[in-house]
C-alpha cells in the first residue's frame, strides 16, 4: 500500500518534537554538569571522554543514521561545552518545584545559564562564598537572609530590608530589590495610578514591603496593612479601611492549588477603583475575577514576575545602575516574554456539545504542542471509579454534576494542559471560575445533526436540541473564541482547520 505524503509529514513532525524535547533535556543536564564541575574545580573539556562517546554512539546508531552520528554529535558537544562555559546564575530558594525563572531568563538573554538553586538555611554561607555563581535571584524564605549577607544594597533593598537579586563582583556582594521595579511595571501596564489614592495591602511579608515602597514612591496617599494578627485584620478591615481605593493582595491566598479562596468582600469598599494580585498562578485569581466583574481595573502577578526578572537580568549582564524609569524599549521586551509565558502557561480548554469533537481535537492539539491532554470524562472515570454515563444512570444527574465539579476543578487549576470538557460543564455556575482562571476557552460549535448521542444518556433522553437550547448562551458567555464549523469531508480536515485556528488565537501558530 502506497504511503500518504501528509501522514509521513505528520510523523516527521512528531519525530522532530521528540528530538527537541530530548535535546532540551540534554542541554539542561549539560548545564548542571557545568555547575558541578565549577564546584569541584574540574575542567569543562574532557577530550578522552568525548572520543569514547563518539565510538559508543556510532555503535548504538541504526543503519540509517550511523553515517551522520559523528557529524551530528560534534555539533551537540560544541553546544554543550558552550552552555557549560557560560557565566552561571540562578534562583535561590528552599523548594522551587514550579518556578518559571529559568524560562524567563532564557527568553530574555542567552549570555548566561540559569539554574534552580535549592538550599537549606545552613547551606547559605557556603553558597555565598563558593564562587560558583555570578549571582542569583532570591525568593522566599531567603530575601532577608540575602540582605544580611550583602556588602552593598540599593535604595529599594535598604528601605525594605529585602534583597531578591544578588550579584558577586570581585570582593563585594551587591544586593538589589527588583520586586519594587516589577510592581511599578505591573501598575503601569494595567493603567493603575496610585497617586493620591488610599491603598490597602494584604499581607506583611517581603512582597508587601516592596509594594509599599513602590506605592510610596508613586505618590500614594494613606497605606494600610492587613494581616491575620496585625492591628488591622480581617475582622475590622471594613471599618478601618472602608474608603480604600486600591487593594493589593500580597498573600498566597488564591494561589494554585487552592484557587477557590479569597480574603475580602469587595462590595464593602464603595470607593474601590483597582485590585492587584502578586500571584501569577492562576493567571486570574478569584480575587481578580470578582474585581473585574465589578468593573474595576485589575492586574495579575505575571507582569511583576517578568519585569523584576528583566531588571535582574541587566544586573547579571554587568550593569551597575538600572534606572527605575520604564522605557518603551523596556516594556517591549517585558511584554514579549509575558505573551510567550501566557500562551504556554494557560490551558487550552475545549467546551461544546457532546459529540462535537472536543476529545479528538484535544488529542490533536496535544500532539502538535507537546502538552498533556486531559479528557475530563476519562479523568472522572479514573477518580470516581465509574463513567459519567454509569453515574447518571444509577445515581442521577445531580450526583454526577457534583462529582464533575470536583474533578474538573482539579485539572482546570493546572497549567499548560489541553483539556476536553464534558458537554454539560457549563450548566453549573460553580464551574465558571475554574474554567476561566487559567485557560483560553474555545467553544466548538457544530451542526446538531452531526452530533452523536450513542453512549450519552442525557443526549439520548432529552434530545440534543433541548440540551443545545439550555447551553448555547453559556458556551458563548464563557468562551474566549468560538470555533464554528459545518460538515467536513473527513476527520482530518476538521482537525487541521480547528487546530490551526486555536494556535493562531494563542499566538503559537506553527
Amino acid at each position: 500500500m502506497r504511503e500518504d505524503l501528509n501522514e509521513l509529514r505528520r510523523r516527521i513532525d512528531d519525530a522532530d518534537r521528540k528530538i527537541l524535547s530530548d535535546l532540551e533535556e540534554r542541554i539542561a543536564i549539560s548545564r548542571k554538569i557545568g555547575v558541578l564541575k565549577r564546584e569541584e574545580g574540574k575542567e569543562f573539556y574532557d577530550p578522552a571522554r568525548e572520543e569514547q562517546k563518539y565510538r559508543e554512539l556510532e555503535e548504538l546508531a541504526g543503519f540509517e543514521s550511523r553515517p551522520y552520528v559523528k557529524e551530528l554529535y560534534e555539533t551537540i558537544f560544541d553546544i554543550s561545552k558552550k552552555h557549560q562555559n557560560k557565566p552561571a546564575f540562578g534562583v535561590l530558594g528552599r523548594s522551587l518545584p514550579h518556578t518559571y525563572s529559568p524560562q524567563i531568563h532564557s527568553l530574555m538573554c542567552d549570555e548566561y545559564s540559569y539554574s534552580v538553586i535549592e538550599r537549606e538555611p545552613e547551606e547559605l554561607d557556603q553558597l555565598f562564598s563558593s564562587g560558583v555563581f555570578g549571582g542569583f535571584n532570591v525568593t522566599i524564605p531567603y530575601k532577608r537572609e540575602a540582605f544580611a549577607r550583602c556588602d552593598v544594597t540599593d535604595e529599594a533593598a535598604t528601605v525594605t530590608g529585602s534583597v531578591n537579586t544578588v550579584v558577586f563582583d570581585k570582593d563585594k556582594t551587591y544586593g538589589y530589590n527588583t520586586d519594587y521595579y516589577g510592581f511599578l511595571f505591573m501598575m503601569r501596564r494595567a493603567g493603575i495610578d496610585p497617586s493620591g489614592k488610599k491603598a490597602l495591602v494584604l499581607g506583611t511579608g517581603g512582597a508587601a514591603s516592596a509594594v509599599e515602597y513602590a506605592l510610596k514612591t508613586s505618590g500614594a496617599g494613606k497605606i494600610w496593612f492587613c494581616d491575620l494578627e496585625t492591628e488591622i485584620n480581617y475582622s475590622n478591615v471594613y471599618d478601618e479601611c472602608k474608603d480604600a481605593e486600591v487593594i493589593v493582595n500580597c498573600t498566597p491566598v488564591g494561589m494554585f492549588p487552592k484557587i477557590d479562596k479569597d480574603l475580602l468582600d469587595l462590595d464593602r469598599f464603595p470607593d474601590l477603583e483597582a485590585c492587584l494580585d502578586v500571584i501569577y498562578n492562576p493567571s486570574k485569581t478569584l480575587f481578580l475575577q470578582k474585581a473585574k466583574e465589578k468593573g474595576l481595573k485589575t492586574a495579575g502577578g505575571l507582569a511583576m514576575l517578568v519585569a523584576q526578572a528583566y531588571k535582574a537580568m541587566r544586573f547579571f549582564k554587568g550593569e551597575t545602575h538600572v534606572s527605575d524609569v520604564i522605557t518603551d524599549e523596556d516594556s517591549a521586551v517585558i511584554n514579549k516574554v509575558i505573551k510567550i509565558l501566557e500562551s504556554e502557561m494557560m490551558n487550552i480548554t475545549l467546551i461544546g456539545m457532546p459529540g462535537c469533537g472536543k476529545t479528538i481535537l484535544g488529542q490533536e492539539l496535544a500532539r502538535i504542542t507537546g502538552r498533556k491532554h486531559i479528557d475530563l470524562d476519562d479523568a472522572y472515570t479514573e477518580e470516581i471509579g465509574c463513567t459519567p454515563a454509569e453515574t447518571i444512570e444509577t445515581m442521577g444527574e445531580d450526583i454526577f454534576r457534583a462529582n464533575e465539579t470536583k474533578v474538573s476543578s482539579k485539572y482546570l487549576a493546572m497549567s499548560g494542559l489541553v483539556i476536553s470538557c464534558g458537554g454539560g460543564i457549563v450548566t453549573r455556575e460553580e464551574n465558571y471560575f475554574p474554567l476561566r482562571c487559567n485557560s483560553h476557552v474555545f467553544y466548538i460549535e457544530r451542526p446538531l445533526e452531526s452530533l452523536a448521542s450513542a453512549g450519552r444518556p442525557l443526549s439520548a433522553s432529552k434530545g440534543v436540541e433541548v440540551l443545545y437550547a439550555q447551553r448555547k448562551d453559556k458556551y458563548e458567555m464563557l468562551c474566549d473564541h468560538k470555533l464554528s464549523y459545518g460538515e467536513f469531508e473527513d476527520k482530518q480536515e476538521f482537525l487541521d482547520k480547528a487546530s490551526k485556528e486555536v494556535l493562531k488565537f494563542i499566538g503559537t501558530e506553527e
